[in-house]
């Protein structure tokens, strides 16, 4: 764990006490977005859009992202927020998939609607900076040690003692009583490093969808390929992940990935039957 990246002491500004630090969430959340900004400026340029649509674009991703990922992320862990509601609202913690892109698909929305874009073509350009982005941040909840997986006592598991909250015994019975136990003893415990796991994965959906984006067939394409593969993502790491379990078995989390599956699968089929070249006579 690297929560603080550097901590540059406590300061008295006209008689009031600021504590400065680097912090290696926020640290990673700027990483990410300066990434994709420069991304989305480079395929500006190859297009020949406006390079100046990029900043908008971005910043209101990540607002909206960010936003829409601790709201998310408050309602699933509701019990906590009562338990302690400052500590849960202003922690580092809470860069949640699928409350981050629900945020995050408003404010480029809102940024399309106001200069009349094409929405789809537009969501082609930002699925690929879509999963990059979490895959940089999903690094920041592992610094933090914040939404890690279940226990295992497989080799790779890590030990966050000192996590969001800790990979210890009590901790999880406290926070996380659905989950099992049985076979650990009293003490800290290895758990999936989902964090890292996530951030691979979505590097690897990002080289996909990148290598792709000058293939594309219809507007939409590309970002229901996205759809389908991050969806595909959360709903099996879901398996491994402390997440509450609500419907038929399955986390929220997870019927939410089947909705984004269905809705990606769909809009595919759909558009390749209705650009397929009729069979000439």
């Amino acid at each position: 764990m690297w929560p603080v990246i550097y901590d540059f002491g406590t300061f008295s500004v006209f008689g009031r006490e600021i504590h400065l630090a680097i912090y290696s969430y926020g640290f990673m959340l700027v990483v990410a977005f300066y990434t994709c900004f420069f991304l989305l400026q480079k395929e500006f340029k190859r297009i020949g859009k406006d390079i100046q649509l990029a900043s908008d674009i971005v910043f209101f991703a990540a607002l909206g992202g960010i936003v829409g990922s601790k709201i998310y992320y408050l309602i699933e862990n509701f019990g906590r927020v009562l338990d302690d509601p400052s500590g849960m609202i202003f922690s580092g913690s809470g860069l949640v998939f699928l409350g981050g892109l629900m945020g995050g698909t408003l404010g480029v929305t809102w940024v399309i609607h106001k200069h009349n874009l094409n929405w789809l073509k537009m969501s082609d350009i930002v699925a690929p900076l879509l999963i990059l982005g979490y895959g940089i941040g999903r690094v920041g909840c592992f610094f933090v040690g914040d939404d890690y997986g279940i226990p295992t006592q497989l080799p790779w598991g890590i030990i966050f003692e000192n996590g969001l909250p800790p990979t210890t015994y009590h901790s999880f019975q406290f926070n996380y009583p659905w989950i099992s136990l049985d076979g650990y003893d009293p003490g800290p415990l290895s758990v999936y490093p989902t964090q890292l796991m996530e951030t691979a994965i979505a590097f690897c959906i990002f080289g996909y969808l990148w290598s792709r984006r000058e293939k594309i067939s219809f507007d939409g394409q590309l970002f229901f390929i996205y759809l389908i593969l991050a969806g595909l993502e959360r709903f099996f790491i879901e398996f491994i992940r402390t997440n509450i379990k609500y419907v038929a078995g399955l986390t929220g989390s997870q019927v939410i990935s089947i909705f984004m599956i269905c809705i990606g699968v769909y809009f595919l089929r759909f558009n390749r039957q209705v650009n397929e070249p009729e069979p000439s006579g």
